[in-house]
């Protein structure tokens, strides 16, 4: 015999005993406000928070904040203070995007991440190369923890999906936080009733 099939003979002859999976116990929510924590854990990682009740308002907070420099946003409603039909362009042609206005599936509150698909972003690279980002949510869409946000993502099905938190910022150059080092320097959260 040789030492390999001596060797494959001992390790197939010490195997362990095989026992069930475990019973998987769901994580319960803890009883803390979602919403009370998502706006302070926002705030806490960079985030602007804005308590709006419908499109209308958002418009007025672009006009306010954001009136110089070029916006997109796939939300029909929002066509007449953004670019709409960006879809179909050359990602390079969106490099002087001031400010993307997205909507976002859901938030979690345990670290304020916006759970967003491709189909909500018109242009997969669309929030990650604009100056400044502009994420909707409305209130009723915030869970508790992860735990949640993956029960409701489940099986759905998808191209590209990513959660997004707080502006990009990085503190790896000689150890100096910088705000928009690889993506928007800024994120607004609006919270919509």
């Amino acid at each position: 015999m040789s030492s390999r099939a001596q060797i494959l003979a001992a390790v197939l002859a010490n195997q362990p005993t095989i026992l069930p999976m475990p019973a998987f116990q769901p994580f319960s929510p803890t009883g803390e406000n979602s919403f009370d924590k998502f706006v302070a854990t926002a705030k806490g990682i960079g985030s602007s928070v804005y308590f709006l009740s419908g499109i209308a308002q958002v418009k007025q907070l672009i006009y306010t904040n954001f009136s110089a420099g070029r916006i997109i946003s796939p939300i029909e409603e929002l066509s007449d203070v953004a670019e709409f039909d960006f879809a179909d362009l050359d990602a390079h042609t969106l490099e002087d995007v001031e400010l993307g206005v997205f909507k976002a599936h859901f938030g979690v509150a345990e670290n304020s991440a916006l759970w967003v698909t491709e189909d909500l972003l018109g242009k997969r690279v669309s929030p990650f190369i604009c100056q400044h980002l502009m994420l909707l949510v409305n209130k009723t869409d915030i869970l508790q923890n992860m735990h949640q946000a993956y029960d409701r993502i489940g099986a759905a099905n998808y191209d590209f999906g990513t959660f997004i938190a707080g502006p990009s910022k990085t503190a790896d150059i000689e150890q100096s936080l910088v705000l928009g080092a690889h993506g928007p320097r800024s994120l607004a959260v609006v919270i919509l009733d």
